[in-house]
């Protein structure tokens, strides 16, 4: 027979009383007391029934990750990296796609929340950046975290991981620079994504900090998928005037492009220099494999979660503290062997 909390209680010489705070991860809990209990549930093999907490009182034990994003890579990466902190601190995930562009999305989001008892939602891109549905959320007491890029100020923004990929692009396109390359072409994402113009940005940003021309020419809209990135790069090549490297929004658009070299006999990185953004799986699956910039995507989940569980906490025993509790990532540029000196004829 599976152990009860009140095994867990006699066997640590505690009340059930402080048990339950245990796995709650409650600040009052003494460390001694803590390692006292957490030998014992180990020693019993006790598992905390999250769902049996959730119905036994007024607290729920289970968030939510809310998301609409087309990089599979990325949402498993904020999917583990969330039930990883989820269950170190006692808590159950509930995952919900859900399409961003339904008009009836923030009535869907707040009766999920109703109905299945939430703590809270963990909001990432592009909902975590819907001004209205974050207000929304925010009248109707729902408690929350977003994932977003670029920093920003106001009343949301003490619950936010920011992500920097505005530096991060500056630095990306800058190396390039430095590695004697003037046309740089720029394969943007899809611009619902605020990722999508922060890296713009930052790509703009060291051209003109090189005293470089910003051409819009260079400059090619278009969605974050492994065939827009072979879209875009064709375009972009078949120009007489065509780049020396090409910079991409994510690393999906970047084996795209390099596809697409493939398909035109241009070699990369011999003649075209080929970069990406956020190091998944795709940027060490090519070959050569792509220069890109590492967005710890699972620690910014992890993080992220542990703000929501803390939120969740401090409303719960009305200890709510002022200032910000905000978090940032620069994504960092990690150098392969899709990238280059630029060839001396161009």
């Amino acid at each position: 027979m599976a152990a009860t909390i009140t095994d867990v209680a006699l066997h640590a010489g505690v009340s059930m009383k402080t048990v339950s705070r245990v796995i709650n991860n409650e600040p009052s809990v003494t460390p001694a007391t803590r390692e006292k209990v957490e030998a014992s549930m180990q020693a019993l093999n006790y598992q905390p029934n999250v769902a049996a907490r959730n119905l036994a009182g007024t607290r729920s034990y289970t968030i939510g990750f809310v998301y609409d994003n087309p990089n599979a890579y990325y949402v498993i990466d904020m999917q583990n990296g969330i039930l990883a902190e989820s269950r170190r601190q006692g808590f159950e995930l509930l995952i919900h796609p859900c399409n961003h562009r339904s008009p009836a999305i923030e009535k869907e989001l707040l009766a999920m929340v109703t109905q299945t008892r939430l703590a809270g939602l963990v909001l990432t891109p592009p909902f975590s950046e819907m001004p209205a549905l974050i207000k929304s959320l925010d009248q109707h007491g729902v408690q929350f975290v977003r994932i977003v890029s670029g920093v920003e100020r106001g009343k949301y923004a003490n619950s936010c991981v920011f992500v920097d990929d505005h530096s991060a692009a500056f630095a990306i396109t800058e190396y390039l620079i430095d590695a004697g390359h003037r046309r740089v072409g720029f394969l943007c994402g899809g611009m619902e994504h605020r990722s999508s113009t922060e890296r713009l940005e930052g790509y703009k940003a060291a051209l003109a900090q090189h005293e470089l021309k910003v051409d819009n020419r260079f400059i090619i809209d278009g969605e974050y998928s492994f065939d827009s990135g072979v879209d875009g790069a064709k375009k972009l090549l078949a120009r007489k005037d065509r780049p020396t490297a090409i910079f991409a929004s994510n690393d999906e658009m970047a084996a795209g492009a390099l596809f697409a070299a493939r398909q035109m006999s241009i070699a990369v990185p011999e003649q075209l220099s080929i970069v990406g953004f956020e190091d998944s799986p795709f940027s060490r699956q090519t070959w050569p494999q792509l220069t890109t910039a590492h967005q710890p995507n699972r620690m910014i989940a992890q993080q992220a979660t542990s703000m929501l569980i803390s939120r969740i906490r401090q409303h719960d025993t009305e200890s709510h503290k002022e200032g910000a509790t905000s978090r940032s990532f620069i994504p960092e540029l990690l150098v392969r062997g899709s990238s280059a000196k630029a060839p001396e004829q161009a």
